[in-house]
């Protein structure tokens, strides 16, 4: 009788995204609530790309880039709302339009010249 009957020694027990997901979050949260520009940034591009990753392990994209892509136009989107409102939003809008435009130069950059070579089965 086998102890753990379903689990094959193929598969990943734990998947490391979660994580990053959970430290990305409050790290952006802290760098635009205190103003924080690199902060911000650096949590912004943690919590995309670990999003992204988990979409490409959960098998719902093949590569993570497109999804780094809109990611990326969805945060450009948001921070040019709040650099155009008349708050005192600007500064944290010009942080979270930075991380999306360096996300988006990413996944332009990881299109073109990353190949994952697998071979066919």
């Amino acid at each position: 009788m086998d102890e753990q009957p379903g689990l094959s020694e193929q598969y990943r027990m734990a998947s490391p995204w979660p994580i990053f997901i959970a430290l990305g979050i409050p790290i952006a949260e802290v760098g635009i609530l205190f103003d924080l520009f690199p902060i911000a940034v650096g949590g912004l591009i943690l919590f995309s790309g670990s999003v992204s990753g988990m979409l490409q392990e959960a098998g719902y994209v093949d590569s993570p880039w497109r999804a780094i892509g809109a990611l990326a136009v969805v945060l450009v989107g948001i921070g040019a709302a709040f650099v155009v409102t008349d708050l005192n939003l600007v500064t944290r809008g010009y942080a979270v339009v930075t991380a999306g435009a360096l996300l988006g130069l990413g996944a332009v950059a990881g299109e073109l010249f990353v190949h994952d070579d697998v071979p066919a089965v």
